[in-house]
């Protein structure tokens, strides 16, 4: 077979050309709003737009209570949807410690990482990856299916891992350290492990987000961290190099549960929960890259 050098140079070009297009926003700019209308029943964890119904969907994170003979030990945890402007729509329960959610272009569905992914705190009901319905008018559902069981390659029990639909892969970051986790859901070891250079970052472990990082999907700024401390969102390549820092609102409080929760990153947006903002609290969607 022969390749048409100049059509070669030519898609080349382009490539560059999109790459050079890609750059990392000094200062954050706010793609979206989403005060909570309900109280959380749990921590608000972390939230996912789904494209089909063109709804934002914010999970709550808890332990379940422990089982007894008159309740199983099922997680009280609501999922919550809310319109792409903001308006609630409504919640359920759909018994899951959810730790990350996640819109799934491979399947098409709204899926959901729960507490102790990796079985590192002994093992727990309703624990893995599911799938959660929703109805034509984008209402979330108590109903869900099974994806995978527990894995020990993600690693720490709390983590909160992003996806990558590309490469199927997940990246988990691990507490109270620099390390991430290249996770594939089919294999019970890691694939790799990314080394964070915390040092050029100028920040420490206690400084970041302790469970969560985003997988923003530009080709060398793939990895985007929250620096709660310095109220900053840090940029990564897959080699673990820094490649740019993004400036959150000085007006923001962020608080200690920042480090542990009430993050995501969908529809091009990195997500940070702030609590002081309405009755509830509010997410914010930061455009970080673009």
């Amino acid at each position: 077979m022969k390749f048409n050098t100049k059509s070669l140079g030519g898609l080349a070009l382009l490539c560059l050309s999109l790459t050079s297009q890609a750059e990392i926003l000094p200062v954050a700019e706010i793609g979206v709003k989403i005060p909570l209308i309900k109280k959380p029943t749990t921590r608000p964890m972390t939230m996912a737009y789904l494209p089909s119904t063109q709804h934002y969907y914010i999970a709550d994170g808890g332990l379940a209570p422990m089982g007894s003979e008159f309740e199983a030990p099922i997680s009280k945890s609501e999922v919550h949807a809310y319109t792409a402007t903001g308006q609630y729509i409504n919640s359920a329960k759909p018994g899951f410690d959810n730790r990350s959610l996640y819109f799934n272009a491979n399947s098409g569905k709204l899926e959901t990482i729960t507490y102790n992914i990796s079985s590192a705190a002994g093992f727990l009901p309703n624990t893995g990856i599911f799938s959660l319905d929703v109805n034509e008018k984008g209402e979330v559902l108590t109903t869900s299916s099974d994806i995978s069981q527990f894995n020990p390659a993600f690693g720490d029990a709390g983590t909160m891992p992003s996806y990558d639909p590309a490469s199927k892969h997940y990246y988990a970051k691990q507490e109270r350290s620099n390390l991430v986790y290249v996770v594939d859901a089919k294999q019970r070891e890691k694939l790799a492990e990314i080394k964070l250079d915390f040092a050029k970052a100028q920040v420490a472990h206690d400084d970041v987000s302790d469970h969560f990082i985003a997988f923003t999907g530009v080709a060398g700024n793939e990895l985007a961290l929250l620096d709660v401390d310095h109220k900053t969102v840090l940029i990564f390549d897959l080699n673990g190099q820094l490649a740019g820092k993004s400036a959150l609102p000085a007006t923001m409080k962020l608080r200690s549960q920042n480090h542990f929760n009430g993050a995501g990153y969908s529809n091009g947006m990195l997500f940070v929960y702030h609590e002081n903002e309405g009755e509830f609290g509010t997410y914010y969607g930061f455009k970080v890259v673009q």
